[in-house]
C-alpha cells in the first residue's frame, strides 16, 4: 500500500516539477522559441480521447464551428481503402502546433519535419523518444493528414465556411531503413487553404508552457483559448463565461457539471502557472475574464519571425 502511494505521489510531483520549472523559466527570461496555433482551432478542440467507431467530430463555441471527419488511405498491403481514426489527444494537438509553427516561420505550406518534427519531440519530452511514443506521433499525423476539415463563423446571419484537408500530401505509412527504424516523412504540405487562413490568424505561445501542458489535452485546450482570447477583451468591459458554456467547450466525458467544474479548476490552475498574466476570477456560476497581456508580446514575434 505504502509503496503504492509513493509511486502515486511522484507521478504527481513529476508534473509538478514540470510546471514549476517552465513558471519560473517564463518569470525570468523570454521564450527561446515561439509556436503557434490557428486561432479557429483555440476556440473549439478535437476529441480528447481515442473515438473508435465515431466518424465524425463537431464542436461549437460561439460563433465558431469545427467538424471533423475522419479519413480513408489505401494499405498498400492490402491494395483497398481503409478507415483512418479521427485525431485526438495531446499528441495530435502538439502535431499540429508543431506543423503550423514551421509553416508561419518559413512562410510556406511545404514542412521539413524529417529531423524538425524529432527534435520538437525531444524537447517536449526532455530525452530522446522511444519507438512506441514516436509511433504515437505519426498515428496522429497520419490522422490528421487524412482528416477532412470544416471551419466555419457566423457572420451578420450568414455563415463563412472553410472545407479543407490541414495535410495534403505525405507518406502515411512511413517506411522504415534497413535497420528497421520507422522514419518520419521528409516533408509534409499543407493545403492551401489551411495555410492561407493560418497565416492570417495564428496565435503565438510560449513553446516552454505549451511543453510543460503537454501532459493533459484539457490544459493544452484551455491555454491556446486563454492566448487568444484575453487581450481582445475589452479593459472596460469583462467577459462572463457561465460553468454552461464552459462544459460545452471543455467537457467532453463529464455528464455532471459539477464534476467537470472540479477537472477544469485544476486544469486551470495548471495553466496559470504558465500564464501568470492571465486575470481570471472563478466563481459559483462561470468565469469571469479580464483583459490581460497575451503569453508572447508582439515585439518578440518580430523578433522570431526575422
Amino acid at each position: 500500500m505504502n509503496k503504492k502511494k509513493d509511486n502515486t505521489l511522484s507521478n504527481i510531483s513529476s508534473i509538478q516539477q514540470r510546471l514549476i520549472k517552465s513558471a519560473t523559466d517564463i518569470a525570468l527570461d523570454s521564450p527561446h522559441d515561439i509556436l503557434f496555433q490557428h486561432t479557429m482551432l483555440c476556440q473549439t478542440g478535437l476529441p480528447y480521447r481515442n473515438q473508435k467507431e465515431l466518424r465524425r467530430w463537431e464542436r461549437n463555441n460561439g460563433r465558431v464551428s469545427l467538424e471533423i471527419e475522419a479519413g480513408r488511405a489505401l494499405d498498400p498491403k492490402k491494395n483497398e481503402y481503409i478507415d483512418v481514426p479521427l485525431p485526438f489527444g495531446t499528441k495530435a494537438r502538439l502535431v499540429l502546433i508543431h506543423l503550423n509553427s514551421q509553416a508561419v516561420k518559413t512562410g510556406s505550406p511545404v514542412i521539413e519535419v524529417e529531423n524538425s518534427m524529432t527534435a520538437f519531440v525531444k524537447t517536449l519530452l526532455k530525452r530522446s523518444p522511444n519507438g512506441r511514443e514516436v509511433r504515437d506521433f505519426k498515428n496522429q499525423l497520419s490522422a490528421l493528414s487524412t482528416a477532412t476539415i470544416r471551419l466555419s463563423i457566423l457572420e451578420e446571419h450568414r455563415a463563412v465556411q472553410i472545407n479543407t484537408h490541414i495535410v495534403t500530401a505525405f507518406d502515411i505509412w512511413f517506411p522504415k531503413n534497413p535497420n528497421q527504424r520507422v522514419l518520419w516523412p521528409s516533408t509534409v504540405r499543407l493545403s492551401q487553404e489551411y495555410f492561407d487562413t493560418l497565416v492570417k490568424h495564428a496565435i503565438p505561445l510560449d513553446e516552454r508552457a505549451v511543453a510543460a501542458l503537454s501532459h493533459s489535452a484539457m490544459a493544452l485546450d484551455v491555454y491556446v483559448w486563454l492566448a487568444q482570447r484575453l487581450h481582445r477583451i475589452n479593459s472596460g468591459k469583462p467577459q462572463f463565461v457561465p460553468w454552461v458554456s464552459l462544459h460545452e467547450q471543455f467537457g467532453q466525458g463529464f455528464t455532471r457539471i459539477r464534476k467537470f467544474r472540479e477537472k477544469f479548476l485544476h486544469v486551470l490552475i495548471q495553466v496559470q502557472t504558465q500564464y501568470s498574466a492571465a486575470r481570471i476570477e472563478a466563481g459559483r456560476g462561470g468565469l469571469t475574464l479580464r483583459q490581460s497581456h497575451p503569453p508572447i508580446h508582439k515585439r518578440l514575434i518580430a523578433l522570431d519571425a526575422g
